[in-house]
């Protein structure tokens, strides 16, 4: 984002009104009682010039919102007769939609191919945003790393990019596919940013389930590993959100029929159930911030660390505080402790010093790509 702080931040609450209001209560229907709400959404768009529209949609790009956001702005548009932003908005949607609709089809291709021949495979973090898609398209698979690059390569004349050190940590590699221009990100037998989550990872696929997307058939992790995996990705390795885990994970608590604990037995084979908590407790806080409500039992509430944080806005994301981070890094690395587990204990601290390489190399290259 190259706009202005507090002009970024007004883009990032209108477009959390729009999704949260759409797509946490009402399902995405335009009734006539939301209209009203919306003229205030709908008029701050279409007072935006042509860069300020630039901006605006870059930063629901990256947070991965822009089908949501621009489909309920269209309603509220066309509905309030505003033809001007109803025409910006299908332009962009037609555009994007095409590039979903390309990247599911490779999505399942590729999928099919490494499951028939051995290397079972499960859809993680990608499908989460559905009727977005993120930049990327991630796999999980139990499969040896030699047969995925075979099957890769032989398929879909597919080539791994250059890894960084936090990718060997983890054990994943990107692919680049011809005619996709996604990368394909593939976790390989382990999960975690040092690769320290072996028997989490297992349930991965242990426990996947079927999901349709786009009319097409997908296995995905279950809902209580979909949790565990967002947790880790934004609390314990980025310490940031993007707008769509707010939505992606409140519509899974709403739609799916989550087992608590089974959650937090998932979460402990990890030793990140306070992690897990604190995931949860800072979605419910930001979506309650704009109308939304997320239900979340006692235990969880009572097991997250700084129940009363939230997310704050910074750098086109909503920013979890490094302290909250730090703690729940050190109470994994005690839970590793108690619990033997060789694995982890090997791994974790490898984090903070990768973390550190990763900022020091941004501040002076402005990259931290072959790093993190």
């Amino acid at each position: 984002m190259n706009c202005a702080p507090r002009q970024a931040e007004q883009h990032m609450e209108t477009v959390s009104r729009l999704t949260v209001r759409a797509y946490c209560e009402n399902n995405g229907e335009t009734s006539p009682e939301d209209l009203e709400h919306l003229k205030d959404d709908l008029h701050c768009v279409s007072s935006l010039n042509a860069a300020q529209l630039t901006e605006f949609l870059e930063l629901a790009d990256s947070n991965h919102v822009v089908v949501r956001a621009l489909t309920i702005l269209q309603n509220a548009a066309i509905a309030l007769g505003n033809n001007s932003v109803a025409e910006w908005c299908e332009g962009w949607l037609v555009k994007e939609r095409a590039r979903i609709e390309h990247g599911i089809e490779m999505l399942q291709s590729i999928c099919g191919a490494l499951e028939s021949r051995g290397c079972k495979v499960t859809v993680i973090k990608s499908l989460d945003h559905w009727p977005d898609l993120g930049s990327d398209l991630d796999l999980y698979t139990s499969a040896d790393e030699d047969r995925v690059q075979q099957v890769m390569r032989e398929e879909f004349d597919a080539h791994p990019v250059e890894r960084s050190w936090g990718d060997r940590l983890a054990h994943k590699w990107n692919y680049s596919v011809p005619g996709l221009p996604e990368l394909v990100e593939i976790h390989v037998q382990v999960l975690g940013q040092t690769g320290e989550h072996a028997q989490m990872a297992k349930r991965v696929i242990d426990r996947r389930v079927r999901k349709v997307v786009g009319g097409r058939d997908f296995h995905v992790p279950a809902p209580e590993e979909r949790i565990v995996i967002s947790t880790l990705q934004r609390v314990y390795r980025h310490f940031y959100f993007r707008l769509c885990d707010m939505i992606d994970m409140t519509l899974l608590m709403q739609s799916e029929p989550l087992d608590f604990v089974e959650l937090r037995r998932a979460a402990h084979v990890a030793g990140i159930w306070p992690g897990v908590a604190t995931f949860l407790c800072l979605i419910q806080s930001y979506i309650g911030n704009y109308g939304g409500y997320v239900p979340l039992p006692q235990e969880v509430i009572h097991a997250a660390h700084a129940r009363g944080e939230s997310v704050r806005f910074g750098n086109g994301f909503l920013r979890v505080s490094k302290l909250t981070g730090a703690g729940l890094y050190g109470s994994q690395l005690v839970h590793a402790g108690r619990h033997r587990d060789v694995r982890a204990l090997l791994r974790l601290p490898l984090l903070p010093p990768l973390a550190i390489s990763a900022l020091v190399a941004h501040s002076l290259t402005g990259n931290d790509k072959g790093i993190w």
